[in-house]
This record gives C-alpha cells, structure tokens and sequence, in this order.
C-alpha cells in the first residue's frame, strides 16, 4: 500500500511528459519550428569593436541575429492564444460533458427541449472565460510594454541600421531599419561618429556599449569595462536578483582602464568569449582577448539584469546577453500554465457522479419505456403505429436529464468570484494608508485556494523584512545596553494614536490606558542592604520580537552617555569610548552631503547601522573637540572571514588594528582565546540545557489536533441546563500583563528556572514590578546611585566579562538580531612597516590575490583584546511575527526562501517567529561532507519526537541534493515532517524547483507563494497561490502574482478570513447548486411512469427555461458572494479554525452525499403528498397537467429559496432578504404574466387565465402548497436540532464509518462543528472577548490565559 501513492505520481508524471514531448515535437517544432537550441562550440563571442561598417552579431546556435531584449511575463502570445484556451478549456471535464451532449442535441428530432439549449450557452460561456482570461493577460502585456520601455544610455552612431526579431510569427524575418536616436543631453563625450543616445530597453542588441549612472537599473546583462570608482569598482545591488541586501562590487579588469571615453573605445579592440546563456547565478565562466593576451572572466566582472549600480557616479559595460536569455529571465517561470482551483477536483468528483446518475436514470426510463410498451402500448389501437426506436427513447431522456448536471453552475460559479473578487478588493483592512495602496485580485479562478493553503513559501527581502538595519543593544565590559534613540519619535507617535485605539473597546479603553505605566523599584545588588528611591520607566520601550516575553536591559544609551558625562575617567566610562571609538573608524562607508545633509553610503546596510548609532553615540556627549585619525589599510570582509578590519594612525601617533566579525572569526584570535574558548563552551552548554529544558515543558502543554498551541478548550458539563452553551470560563477578563522588559522575567516554562543567577542581562539591578497607578510623589533616584552597578569589581575581571558577554551574544541572536564581536589590538611600526609589504605584495598580485588578502589579514590580526559585542535588528515590516504566528496556529507550515547567507536567515527567522526559542534547528551543508548521514540523522531526530523542528539548508547543498537521485528522495521524504524550512542562498531558480517538488510530493497541500521582487517570479508562478507585496518598490511579483497586498501582515486576513470565507461560499454554492437541480427534476422523473414514458415534462416549458435565471439564481450567488459563516474576529482570534478548508470539510464526498440524500427525500416527498392529495385524496377544480406541474413547480421554487436563503445561509444581511423578497414576489408575477400572455392553441399545459381563473382559487391548490413546504420545513428543522444537541454531548460524528484518530478530538476547538461556533460568538460577552484578544495584539500586548488555555463549557 505504500507504494500506491508513488505510482500514482510516476504514472501521471509519464503521461505528463508523454504530452509534453508531443506537444514540443508536433506543435513547437514542426508547426512553429521552434527547435531546442544545441550549446555553441566555442562559447558567445562578442567583439568590442566600434566600426561603421560592421555586421550585425550573428548568434551561432540560431543562425541570425541575437534575440532582442524585449521580455514577456504575460502567458500568451496572439498565435496561441486561442489554441492554448480552447485546449484548457475543453479539458475541463465539465464543458467536455456539455460538449458530448450539446452536439448530438443539434439533430433534429432528438431533442424534447430545443436544439441550442445546451451548445449556444456553453460556447456563450467559454468566450466569456477565455474574453477574461484574455483580459488578464492583457494587463500584464501592457506592464511588461512598459517595463521594455524603460530608457538606458548606449553608444550609437548618428544613423544607426538596426535588426530586431520582433517579428509576431517566427518564420518572418525583419529587414534593417534606419533609426535616429536622441543625443544624451548635457553629455560632451562625443566624436564625429558616434555619440551617447537615450535607447528604449528593447532596442539594447548584444554588443552595445551601455553607460549607466547611480541608481540606475541594469538593462541586460553586461561586463563591466569601466567604473568611475577606486581601481575600477562598481557597487550594485542585487536585491530583485537573488534577495542579498549587501551591495556587491565588481571590479574591471585593468587593461581596460581607456574604456571611459568614446576615444578609448575606439582604440580598445577585444572579444570577448562567454558561455551559453545559462540560469546560474553563482558562476560565471569567459575569457577576454586584449592587447595579445587572454585574461579569464567570472562574476567579479560580469553585471546581470536585475542588478541596480549604487554609490558609483557612472559605469561602462558591453552587453552579452539579452531579454528572455538572462539570467534573471532564466531564474523565472517562464510563460506558466494557468492555474485552476482545489475545489474543481471534487466537483469533477460530482460531476461524474452525477453522470453516472443520468446514465442511470436514462436506462431506467428507457427500460420502463420498454416494458411499458410491451405490456400497453400493443394493446392500444390508438396508439399501434407510434412506436419510437429505443436509440431515440435513450438519446431523449439523456437530453433531458442532462440539466442535473447543471451548466448554469459554472456561469454563475464566475458571476459570484467576480463579487468575491470586488469584496476582496474593496475591504479597508487590507488598505495600506503609507503607501495608498489596497489589496488587490489579479486571478479570479482561485480565489477559494486562499482557504486551503498548508505551506507558505515567504522571501526574506521586501516581504518579510524593510532591509532597514537598526543598532540596538550593545554590551560592554559585560553589562548589555539598550539603543532606542531612534525609537523616541516612534513611541510618540504610538501616544497620540491611542485614544483612536482605545476607541475599539470602550469598556476595557480605562484600564488599558491605566496599565500603559507602572512603578519599577531598583535595588542595588552590590550592596543589598542598602534601599534607594524608585524609578518610574516608561514601559513602551522596545521589544524583540522573536521573543516578546524576554526581558530587555534596564539602561540605554542615553543612560551610557549620562555616565561618561559624569564619571568620564572611570574605568567603563573609558571602556564604554573606546567601544563607541571602535563603531565610529571600522567600516567602509563613505559620506556625503544630499540637500544641505551629511549622510553614508555603505556597501552593507550593517554596517550603516554601525555608523548612524556611532554618530547618534558620538553626536550625544556634547564634547566638540575634532581628532584625526589617519586610515592606513583596510582589510574587506569575506564570506570565508566573517571579518574586516581597519588598521588607524591615532591622532597620538600610535597605529590601532580594530576588528569586527563573527564571534566564531573573532574568538580564536583574542589574546586570551583559550579562556573565552572555555567560557563560550560554558554558555553554549547553559543554553543548550535551557532549550532542552523549553522543549520538554512545551511537550507536557496542551496541544491542538496538529501539533500547536490551541486558542481554546472544550470542557462538557452535563449539570444543569444540558441545552445551553455555558462560557464562563472562555469570557474571563485577561489579565493585563505588561511585557517582561520592565519585569523580572517569570519562568518562561522551564528556561528561566535553569538559568544560572549570574546578573547579567539587569547586570546589577533588581526589577520589582508594582501594578500601582503612578504618583507624582514618587521619588527620583539620584543619578549616582543609578549606576552604582558600574563600580563593582567585575567589570574588571576578563572572565567575567567573556561569560556575560557570550550570554549577551545568544540571547541577542534568539530575539533575532544580528551580532559581531568588536575587538583591537595596538601595532608598533615595526610591525606594521613589515606587515605592510607582505599586504602590498598580495593586493597587487595578479595570482591568487584574494587568497594572499586573507593570508596577510590572518598575519596581522592576532592577540587582540575584545572590546565588546553589537546587536543589529534588521527591521521586519510591521505584524510579520503576529502574523507567521497565526499562520503557525493555522497550521500552515512557513518556509524561507532567501538569497541572503545563513546566519542573517537564521537571524530574521528568530526574529519572525519562524523558529521558535525551543525549535529544534537542523543545518544540512554538503561542505562538512556524507550529506546523506546528515538527511538520515535529521530523520532519525525527527522521529524521536520534537516540539518544533527547522531544517536549514544551502542553495550549494540543495544543488547536490538534486544530482542525487537517493539524496533527492531522502530529502524530500524528510521535509514533510519538519515544521519550517529555511533555504539560504537560492537562486530563483531553485525557489522553483522546491514549491514544484512539494507540489509534485504532497499533491493534496496547496501551495502559496508570497514575494517583492523579480527574483520570486519563477517561485510565485510555480505555487498554487501566488501574492505579490506592492508596497515601496516591488511591483515586478505584484504585477504577476494572483493577489498582490502592500504589506506582509495582510497575509493573515487573506487567507484567515477571505480564504475561509470564499471556500466556504464557493463549497455551498457548489452543493446547493446540485441539491436544487436533484429536488427539481426528481419529481419529473417520477412522473414519466404516468405518461407512458414518453418524456413528457412535468413542468412548463417557458418556467423551465427561465428556472435558473429568474427564479433560483440569487438564492445560490447571494449564497456564493456574501455569505459569512463566522465573523472576521472569531476567524482572526482563533486561527485553528482555518483547517475547515485544509480537510475539505465544506465540499466533499460524504457531505454532498448528504445534500443528495437531503435532495432526493425533499423531492419524493413533494411529488408523494401532491399526488397524493391532488389525484387520490382530494377533488380539484383544475385537474390539468399544468396545474398539477405548476403546484409542484411553485413549492419547489419556494422551497429551494427559503431553505437557501433562509435555513443554509447564517449571514442574514439586507441584501439577502431582499433578494430572498424579490425573488417570491418575482414568481407569483410570473404566474400573472403566464395567465395572461399562454397561448390558446391545444396544448397539454393549458396556462391561459389558469392562474387567474382555475386553480388560483381552488383553496385545494393553496393547502397543498402551503402544506408541503410546512412539511419540509419541519423535517429541515428536526434535523438541524437533532444534529446540535448530538454536537453538545459530542454524538455527531460524520461519517460514521470513518476511523477516529487523536486529530478528530472534540476537546480540540479546530474540530468544533461550525453550528456551535455560531452559536458561542452571538454571546455580547464571548464576542468581546475576541475583540479584545485582537486589541492586545494590534497594541503589543501579551494576552494572558488560564493554565491549559481559554476553556469553554458546554
């Protein structure tokens, strides 16, 4: 049994590729001669060559020119469009259904229901659908025409002749066109034939020569030439490329240090050869011949699309790839296939189900024709030669039957997601007011795969993250400091929103506002015996957001310089400007004056921080004193030394080497490096002992049906009144708990109590919190007993201070910040000069340069003395961890996808809540070798048994995973079990290949795709949902993604609320759209054994044509657009209720078997008592056909109404009424409009003034209409009951025949049953309890709960 499921993948995977491969034989290479292009022999070449009459480049794998540098995101192109559409949409088994049946209805005489009833309005339908589809791929033609639009700088001669393919069919070639182009203005760099031009994008040819100024984007792919900074360096950023937020610097080669005018073009002659267009982002091979010798070529000088040029005045650079054929058109998912819903698998399920049902209903009227004219019809004279072929009898009642399987479902099906689509647009929730941007729909086909997505594949850059860097905590001589300068203005500007936000509640607004401060009594630990006065802190300070429970450090910076002002000679004071000293001269950024103000312009936004907090330090002393420091050599950072350094001549001439890196970089090269070894070993050691310690309380907690926190339990008492849903428990008022940065931290399960009591993270103090209302008597503690801790002996004492401050460094990496070591050391001259010449050798090397960099670097930096450590907060956009929290409790399980390396992604996953202060963090690095002993490892610990589990894995190893195919295999049979995955350092490419492998291993979770930039296209395209966020910059994913929203925390109303909500609409409407046609066409199928079988319809033939336009529309689209079965706020507060959608619990078998069932006892019962009380029983004035059928028809009109607007739809709005109104009254209009307008010809449906004169006044008529639908009601009723009461004693289970596991527990409030949802949050005091827990959550505040949770009593 195992291996069915693989099977079933391989066999479907077969016939995937079967058609593939045809499709690309006959359609693509035969048809449009679209052949698969064979690798070149000796590589692209491209000459550097400014020669009036030279060729244009031939492209030796096609035989023409280069491919221009246009690029298409849109899906189609005007030559297949209409093939590809009608192709998609004929295979969707509904309109092959539709088709099968409409064609033969054309024949003459088959049909007793017209001709065109079913091919006209399918073939109206489908050119509805393919004319939006069309429309959708429009728009994104027109932002790709303005995206080739975009201007750049090229060298052009004054008449240029161009060749361009952009011909609209392949095998039509273009012949060369002469065109002028604009002179750049304001730029003298010309000669008498060539000249700087203004080129749209599209016309940039492999060849050209492009200039590019600061902050432009780069058009195609280019090898730089020429760059106005140091040696030839260009800083680019590479963010839309492969997410990375450093700047990266590419550097020319020497020889062709002439190429900075058009004059030193010109004499400069060189090929250049590269490799084949290729989507590999990390390597780069070519070779350049110049000057009688050939030089290599790889990344360091090669510029891709994508990239952006910044802190470079100007950059020169020869283009080598165009359009589709860069790499970052190469990394994306081209062209993808349109995307279809989740829920069209089960309704094919129906719809063949329903087949099948026709099939026999068909048979079974034909065999009843056929005994009925055996065992009548030869024994009736009148009727001897009538005799109709059985084939015709078949093809007849397949004709009429056909309507249960209705066609109208899928006309209205898209009218209610076009209603979908404008309430999901239209909701202010999603509205961005910062960047005036609302959530938008892009695709409305899927809107209910919002409601049933299982993981989450999120970028890093952009979307989780602003890429704004902030100093935040630092700790010197082993006590941690608070750097919230920055955040004066933000907490501001929080105190004066917050009457607006206390607003929401009014009830609880006092006592929020009464516990926003509170009285914080300092003791001195130093000398205990000693008391000192009270000082009152503002409690609106910072918080991590990984860990928002954790306690932050008691003194700022502000504090810091207060006590250099006051104590400047003291030991720390000096300590404390020697670390301040250090920020201000190691780093690499350069100043400059932007509108009258001094800013930096850094090649890493850390490093920015490093020097903006330096400045805010240096700028807070008042000391006005100007010291020079001479800049001697600078040492850059390297992945491989996870450090730079800078050596400096002080103003007193002695020369200082000052360091920062990694603490694994920093460590080994302190001058006590033995005891700091120790010492770390310690901490990490208490650390480990403390997680494990987390990990096992949370494994004693209550846990939900998929592994998490649950938001509620359930608690059943059968005392008392057993019919009412007590919830005393559930509406207890919380506990306004303020955070722990102004508390002593409470035992956060098990972590604090093994904590050892060192002092370190209050240093000296102690922290008693009172919840007393603050006094203006309150006294101030004196400024010199505020810092007493700062005079104890410890601070001197270096192991001490390497235990502390090593603690610092894990607890400011598991609240997701950043952290460098910052360590010096002196250098006497002698030194220096010697060490000076080895440095020189290597920097002017010409072999193996970077390698002697590193070398020389590891000579010089040794024997330091560690001066402190930094904490960076790489600032996340607002409610990103709120968020990911809700989607955890959702379970959704979240993935990472990031260019960035894997300690930031590690970082910015603590700080969002991807991983937890318990998770469990597997690295798998195919560099530390045996990468399948890691994978079996990981899946041996996994099995164990872990809380949460994060596996983190490398773009490299992913790489030799996927040439595996044992490791390919292994890997993915271990990444279902883990509960967040963090992949560093992928290309796009692989982002795509990794939500297509989880779709092709897991075919029944839905994927979502959520990104900023180019560099997420392939991976939105790939997924099953893709969101694009169209906030500052990114519009590339915005434009191309399903949903674009301006924010990351909007993700959570998306798919918690409009998911729920449109896949609940979307099931109900899909069932109620079959029950009504079951019900309605039950009764005329009972009726044939009374009419000889001849087909003869119950029902009139005008209402029947009109019954899914007038008379049962609304019922099921008001249904499907406005429905609302739980309140926004219930959604939100109690993620767990998002599995709704994940199990299929709104459509599926066993629920459609009950609507079915649902369907066929209404409609026996409708046709048992009308016959009975109309024909048997009672004496009616009009014993007609058509006012036998139009009593049926009438209850079964009312009936289908009042049941769908009334009974099966719990969000009751004045648009539901009415509709519910107009809909009744619209019937009984029509019954007048028949009566007076049917015709008088004979006929077997005499409605002339029936209505008016017949039956409308037969009280007979009337009794049994009304007292029918009493009936069904009734039973509708008793049903309902029956279901809530077996709910309360936990009875209902459905099926029945379905096994129970320990995820079906009715304790658990995910598998509550939707009725007592509904009927908890209509209580005032229940419903406001949500609302507050969703107040405390948009305000910070912890919501604090009974011990096992919320309980609720039944």
């Amino acid at each position: 049994m195992g291996q069915a499921p693989g099977h079933g993948i391989d066999t479907e995977s077969t016939a995937y590729h079967h058609a593939t491969r045809w499709y690309r034989t006959y359609f693509l290479e035969a048809i449009l001669r679209q052949k698969p292009l064979k690798p070149s022999k000796d590589g692209r070449h491209v000459p550097l060559r400014l020669d009036d009459h030279s060729p244009p480049f031939v492209d030796e794998r096609r035989g023409h020119s280069y491919i221009s540098n246009t690029i298409r995101t849109s899906r189609y192109t005007i030559y297949d469009f209409v093939p590809k559409q009608l192709i998609f949409q004929f295979t969707r088994l509904s309109n092959a259904y539709f088709l099968a049946i409409g064609i033969p209805q054309t024949i003459p005489g088959l049909s007793t229901t017209g001709n065109y009833t079913t091919i006209v309005p399918l073939l109206f339908f489908v050119f509805l659908t393919i004319l939006k589809e069309g429309y959708d791929d429009y728009k994104r033609h027109r932002l790709d025409k303005l995206e080739n639009a975009n201007v750049t700088t090229v060298l052009r001669s004054a008449v240029d002749e161009v060749v361009v393919n952009t011909a609209k069919w392949p095998w039509v070639k273009n012949k060369a066109q002469a065109r002028t182009y604009d002179i750049t203005p304001g730029d003298d760099d010309k000669d008498g034939n060539y000249n700087w031009a203004q080129v749209e994008w599209r016309d940039v040819r492999v060849g050209d020569i492009v200039k590019l100024q600061r902050d432009e984007a780069v058009p195609a792919d280019i090898i730089l030439l020429h760059a106005t900074g140091e040696n030839g360096i260009a800083y680019i950023d590479t963010m839309d490329l492969d997410g990375e937020t450093n700047l990266k610097s590419r550097e020319s080669l020497r020889d062709f240090k002439d190429c900075d005018t058009i004059a030193g073009l010109r004499l400069t002659a060189a090929e250049f050869v590269v490799e084949d267009p290729n989507p590999d982002l990390y390597h780069f091979d070519g070779r350049v011949s110049i000057n009688g010798k050939t030089l290599p070529l790889t990344t360091n000088e090669v510029i891709y699309r994508g990239s952006t040029i910044r802190n470079t005045s100007c950059a020169i650079g020869i283009v080598i790839n165009t359009g589709e054929e860069c790499k970052i058109r190469m990394n994306a998912n081209q062209h993808p296939d349109a995307k279809k819903p989740a829920l069209e698998a089960m309704a094919n399920k129906i719809v063949l189900t329903l087949v099948f049902y026709v099939i026999v209903l068909t048979a079974g009227c034909s065999a009843g024709y056929v005994m009925w004219r055996w065992a009548t019809e030869r024994h009736s004279w009148y009727i001897s030669n009538a005799t109709v072929e059985l084939k015709q009898i078949i093809i007849g009642y397949a004709i009429q039957y056909n309507n249960i399987v209705p066609l109208s479902l899928y006309v209205t099906l898209e009218l209610t997601r076009i209603g979908q689509l404008l309430l999901l647009n239209g909701d202010i929730e999603m509205y961005d007011e910062v960047t005036d941007t609302p959530a938008r729909c892009n695709t409305n086909t899927i809107l209910e795969n919002l409601g049933q997505v299982s993981y989450v594949f999120s970028d890093k850059t952009g979307t989780l993250t602003d890429n704004i860097m902030k100093f935040r905590k630092m700790s010197i001589a082993g006590t941690s400091w608070l750097h919230e300068m920055d955040l004066s203005e933000t907490q501001d500007t929080n105190l004066q929103k917050e009457p607006s936000v206390a607003a929401i509640s009014p009830s609880k607004s006092q006592e929020a506002r009464s516990a926003l401060y509170e009285d914080i009594e300092l003791f001195s630990l130093t000398s205990p015996k000693t008391a000192i006065f009270p000082m009152r802190r503002r409690s609106s300070q910072w918080r991590s957001t990984g860990r928002p429970d954790n306690a932050q450090p008691d003194v700022t910076t502000s504090d810091l310089l207060e006590y250099i002002k006051l104590r400047p000679g003291s030991y720390f004071a000096t300590r404390a400007k020697d670390y301040i000293l250090c920020l201000a001269l190691c780093h690499t950024c350069l100043p400059e004056i932007k509108d009258g103000r001094l800013e930096y312009q850094s090649s890493s936004p850390d490093e920015l921080a490093l020097v903006q907090a330096a400045r805010e330090l240096g700028s807070e002393d008042g000391n006005e004193t100007v010291d020079t420091y001479q800049i001697l050599d600078i040492i850059e950072f390297s992945s491989k030394r996870k450090r730079m350094s800078i050596i400096v001549r002080y103003p007193d001439g002695r020369i200082c080497l000052i360091c920062k890196g990694a603490d694994s970089a920093i460590m080994p090269r302190l001058k006590l490096a033995e005891l700091a070894k120790e010492k770390a070993t310690e901490v990490r050691r208490s650390a480990d002992l403390e997680r494990e310690m987390a990990r096992r309380s949370e494994q004693l907690e209550v846990r939900n049906s998929f592994g998490g926190r649950p938001s509620f339990t359930l608690r059943r008492s059968f005392a008392g009144n057993r019919d009412s849903l007590d919830a005393i428990q559930l509406t207890k008022r919380p506990v306004l708990e303020r955070s722990r940065s102004v508390g002593p931290p409470k035992s956060r399960s098990s972590v604090d109590k093994g904590r050892p009591s060192l002092n370190i993270r209050t240093a000296s103090l102690d922290v008693t919190k009172t919840l007393s209302k603050p006094s203006p008597l309150t006294p101030v503690l004196p400024a010199q007993n505020k810092f007493s801790f700062l005079e104890g002996s410890s601070i001197m004492d270096e192991a001490t201070v390497f235990n502390r401050c090593f603690r610092h460094l894990d607890e400011f990496a598991t609240e997701g910040l950043r952290t460098l070591l910052v360590a010096r050391r002196f250098i006497t001259e002698t030194e220096y000069t010697a060490w000076k010449k080895i440095y020189h050798h290597a920097t002017t090397s010409l072999i193996d340069r970077q390698d002697k960099i590193e070398d020389a670097g590891e000579q010089i930096e040794q024997t330091l003395d560690l001066i402190g450590a930094t904490a960076i907060e790489d600032k996340l956009q607002v409610g990103v961890p709120e968020t990911i929290d809700k989607l955890r409790r959702a379970n959704i399980k979240i993935w990472m996808l990031t260019g960035d390396k894997r300690e930031t992604a590690i970082n910015i996953a603590h700080s969002a809540r991807i991983c937890r202060p318990g998770s469990d963090i597997f690295i798998l690095d195919s560099s530390k070798g045996d990468l399948e002993g890691q994978i079996r490892d990981t899946t041996e610990d996994l099995r164990s048994g872990t809380v949460h589990s994060v596996v983190v894995i490398d773009g490299q190893t992913l790489a030799s995973v996927e040439k595996s195919p044992v490791l390919l295999d292994l890997f993915y049979t271990l990444i279902p079990t883990v509960d967040s995955v963090i992949c560093c350092r992928a290309s796009p490419a692989q982002k795509s290949t990794i939500v297509k492998a989880i779709r092709q291993r897991l075919p029944k979770a839905l994927t979502l795709a959520i990104g900023d930039g180019a560099n997420d296209l392939a991976m939105i395209s790939a997924s099953h949902v893709g969101v694009g966020i169209s906030g500052k910059e990114g519009l590339q994913a915005a434009r191309v993604a399903d949903y674009s929203i301006a924010q990351f925390r909007f993700l959570q109303r998306l798919l918690l609320v409009h998911g729920r909500w449109n896949y609940v609409r979307t099931g109900k409407f899909i069932l109620a759209t079959f029950w009504k046609e079951m019900f309605f066409y039950l009764p005329t199928a009972m009726y044939q054994m009374y009419n000889g079988y001849t087909g003869t319809s119950l029902y009139e033939s005008y209402s029947l044509t009109v019954l899914n336009i007038l008379f049962t529309s609304l019922c099921v689209l008001c249904m499907g657009i406005w429905e609302q079965d739980l309140r926004a706020e219930t959604l939100l507060a109690v993620p767990e209720l998002y599995v709704h959608g994940q199990r299929n619990r709104e459509l599926n078998f066993p629920r459609f078997i009950i609507w079915m069932t649902g369907a066929v006892i209404d409609g026996t019962l409708v046709w048992v008592l009308i016959w009975l009380g109309y024909n048997v029983f009672g004496r009616p004035r009009d014993n007609g056909l058509f006012a036998f059928g139009d009593l049926a028809f009438s209850i079964g009109i009312l009936w289908t109404n009042w049941k769908l607007f009334i009974m099966e739809t719990h969000y009751k709005s004045a648009i539901i009424i009415g509709a519910f109104s107009i809909t009744v009254s619209g019937w009984w209009a029509w019954q007048a409009f028949l009566s007076g307008v049917y015709s008088r010809q004979p006929s077997p449906y005499a409605g002339r003034g029936a209505f008016v004169n017949t039956f409308g006044k037969d009280t007979l008529w009337w009794s049994l209409l009304i007292g029918v639908l009493l009936v069904l009601i009734g039973l509708d009723i008793t049903f309902k009951f029956a279901k809530r009461n077996l709910i309360v004693y936990g009875l209902w289970n459905w099926p029945p025949w379905r096994r129970r596991n320990t995820d079906d527990s009715a304790e658990n409030c995910e598998n509550w049953d939707r009725q007592l949802w509904q009927e908890l949050e209509q209580d005032p005091v229940i419903r406001e309890h949500l609302q507050q827990v969703l107040l405390d959550e948009q305000l910070g505040r912890p919501h604090t709960m009974e011990e096992g949770g919320n309980e609720a009593d039944l």
